[in-house]
């Protein structure tokens, strides 16, 4: 299994040969390495409905006849669009060809904003996900504020990966994203969210560097992990 992180909280695994993309917000980020117009991914995982985490979705999945699992109301959305969708809801796991995927809760908002419009779209409930594939345990938390239940993730899950929002603001910011990173035992922690706006500004290398046991990687934009 191969991971790169490619800005704000975009993460791309390959695995079983597919690859799969999360949360592709690439057009309008500028510290995203990836052209919208030319990625191939086989499956696309939406952790929820906000303009910066659904991105590029409906262009990069009709594009490559890729697959959308999302939370159910934004999945459903989503393929009112014409995309092929798997929808789930937190707690629900499902056993697909390439991997299981689990959604677990996020504390957060999920709504799509079409500003020429000003309208502001429901999508349900926010989520983190749990990837398990190859023997491996990748945990992506999404936009989320700490919470009391990354303990039971921890507990129920041997997490290879956390990748965790420090950017603070409209997240958990880097004290809360620490406590989590002890809380759910993670064999290392990338940190995700941070940098994109002034005012998610972090400075990630010394968030990793604060993390006791020293488990934290801050990967540069385009940098892989193999497992």
């Amino acid at each position: 299994m191969e991971i790169s992180y490619h800005g704000h909280s975009v993460v791309i695994i390959e695995v079983n040969k597919k690859r799969i993309i999360i949360d592709p917000f690439i057009t309008g980020n500028e510290l995203c390495d990836l052209n919208a117009a030319d990625l191939k991914v086989d499956v696309i995982l939406l952790t929820h409905g906000h303009n910066d985490h659904v991105g590029d979705t409906v262009n990069i999945a009709k594009r490559n006849d890729a697959l959308v699992i999302a939370p159910f109301e934004l999945a459903t959305f989503l393929s009112w669009q014409g995309v092929n969708t798997h929808p789930m809801h937190i707690g629900g796991a499902y056993e697909f060809d390439f991997g299981t995927v689990k959604l677990t809760q996020a504390f957060h908002g999920s709504s799509y904003t079409i500003e020429e419009e000003q309208k502001i779209i429901y999508t349900g409930m926010p989520a983190g996900i749990l990837f398990y594939g190859e023997g491996k345990t990748i945990f992506h938390a999404g936009d989320t504020s700490l919470f009391s239940d990354m303990k039971l993730i921890g507990e129920r899950n041997s997490i290879d990966i956390a990748f965790l929002p420090i950017g603070d603001n409209f997240t958990m910011g880097p004290e809360d994203a620490a406590l989590a990173s002890e809380w759910l035992q993670a064999k290392q922690v990338v940190p995700i969210h941070y940098n994109t706006f002034p005012v998610i500004e972090q400075n990630a290398d010394n968030f990793v560097d604060n993390l006791s046991g020293k488990k934290g990687k801050a990967l540069k934009v385009g940098e892989r992990i193999v497992l």
